[in-house]
């Protein structure tokens, strides 16, 4: 019976852990897959069958020499093999005694930007490695912009092949020095530097002796140990809806994940776009009720009034509202095979909301290598520009920067149904500000000569339109 009970205590400890989503980015032959495959060796995190095919492989196609090459524990496709690089992303989990962690091993090579920036979309942390004998390079460079873009905080330069500088302390200063000025003008809050080798696993899980001059930390110490706390925007309540749950007569609740905020029961809610209030009824899970629900809990609420809400649609709190507008400025990463048609109308999903939309400008290209600005009439694949879009209807959002998950978007092709690009929202454009001005189209009902009998008939029209993305004003 004490077994048990263990079990279940250990298994409840582990079910609290928080979760640290993590990136490592770097160029070729930096030693991404190598780091995490040391990270996962070094932890004691592989299974006996893992380690005997890892030793099999090593021996008949690894790349370094008599040892275990730790990179094949990631690079999985036969081609990566070949090759000796990361194509795809390759994600791993594994957990400490205090922390769980999924791993995203992302790409090196500029043609596979739009592979780091999928797995980059969620991570907390990001590691960059550069290789100690050339330092800060171009790649480097690219990848540091790449992840402010994508708003991740917390970013640890890891100067990987110590061993091959003798442990230079003023080789890893000489690097770091320049790695600060040029992070510098990005705004990332929270840089830490580490020296280390992956191969030899000097400061990788425990401090090593070869470095007596570092003070910090190993790396799997910082990644126990990084503040998680302020990832997520707890004071906007955002609720984007998924479903209107119907079970029976008794029951109406909308379903969806609280995309940032907290929400608890009697609070005063309001819909958008209608913008009609009500009071929260009841916060409803599979396991109960709750009293309140935060990020990323997805929940049903129920409301005390009869309100028309639908997919789509988004409640708030009516004293901290989101932006809502039809055209917006964002930065947008493209991601099609085809390049950009700037004349062709795409769909755009943000949040649970889908709508037409068109590219009504590209303000600039941005060169990931040189950080500089160009005007071009369209994107190709991997590209990266600040543009101005123009959505059919309404959106409710947030600047990316505050909030991540109502401040991004991807564009869909309406004939291929590819993802054509993701984007991150910066701010609202003022009508005046548009290169075209058209504006909502308006249905004047008395000039129509419709009679009021007919205009609920009329409404629910149009706001089936609303709902397939076509959005139409109504005057009566």
């Amino acid at each position: 019976m004490r077994t048990t009970l263990d079990i279940k205590a250990y298994l409840d400890k582990d079910e609290q852990k928080d979760l640290l989503r993590l990136l490592t980015a770097g160029s070729v032959d930096d030693g991404k897959s190598t780091l995490i495959g040391r990270l996962l060796f070094d932890s004691k995190k592989l299974y006996e069958d893992q380690l005997d095919a890892l030793a099999r492989d090593s021996k008949r196609m690894g790349n370094a020499g008599e040892n275990i090459d730790y990179a094949l524990l990631l690079d999985g496709l036969k081609a990566e093999r070949e090759q000796g690089i990361t194509i795809d992303v390759a994600y791993r989990y594994f957990s400490t005694n205090n922390r769980k962690f999924i791993i995203a091993d992302t790409p090196g090579h500029e043609q596979y930007t739009r592979n780091m920036i999928t797995g980059g979309s969620t991570a907390n942390l990001a590691i960059i490695l550069v290789d100690a004998r050339t330092g800060v390079i171009t790649q480097t460079r690219r990848h540091t912009f790449l992840i402010s873009l994508l708003g991740i905080k917390h970013v640890v330069l890891a100067v990987n092949k110590m061993d091959l500088v003798d442990f230079s302390e003023a080789r890893f200063n000489e690097i770091v020095t320049e790695y600060k000025q040029f992070v510098a003008p990005l705004g990332i809050p929270d840089v830490n530097y580490i020296p280390l080798s992956a191969l030899d696993g000097d400061n990788v899980v425990d401090k090593s002796d070869r470095t007596q001059w570092y003070a910090g930390t190993s790396l799997l110490d910082h990644l126990e140990t990084v503040p998680l706390d302020n990832e997520n925007n707890f004071t906007d309540f955002r609720f984007p809806v998924q479903y209107v749950l119907r079970p029976n007569l008794d029951f109406r609740g909308f379903c969806g994940k609280v995309a940032s905020g907290v929400v608890r029961k009697g609070d005063t809610v309001m819909a958008l776009p209608s913008g009609k209030t009500s009071k929260v009824k009841s916060i409803v899970t599979y396991d109960g009720e709750l009293d309140y629900a935060f990020p990323p809990q997805s929940v049903t609420l129920t409301l005390e009034d009869e309100i028309d809400v639908s997919r789509g649609e988004m409640l708030v709190h009516p004293d901290s509202q989101p932006l809502i507008d039809r055209n917006f400025e964002a930065m947008m990463v493209w991601m099609d095979e085809e390049p950009m048609d700037i004349n062709k109308s795409f769909f755009i999903k943000q949040t649970t909301n889908v709508s037409r939309t068109r590219i009504d400008a590209i303000k600039y290209k941005v060169d990931v290598n040189t950080m500089e600005h160009s005007d071009v009439p369209f994107l190709s694949l991997n590209e990266i520009a600040r543009v101005v879009l123009t959505t059919s209807k309404e959106i409710f959002f947030d600047p990316y920067q505050k909030n991540k998950s109502c401040g991004s978007f991807i564009l869909i092709d309406p004939i291929t149904n590819n993802t054509s690009a993701v984007g991150m929202i910066i701010d609202r454009v003022a009508m005046k500000d548009m290169q075209t001005t058209d504006d909502v189209p308006v249905l004047n009902l008395p000039k129509l000569g419709i009679a009021p009998t007919h205009y609920d008939a009329v409404e629910k029209a149009v706001k089936e339109l609303e709902r397939q993305g076509l959005s139409i004003r109504i005057e009566k």
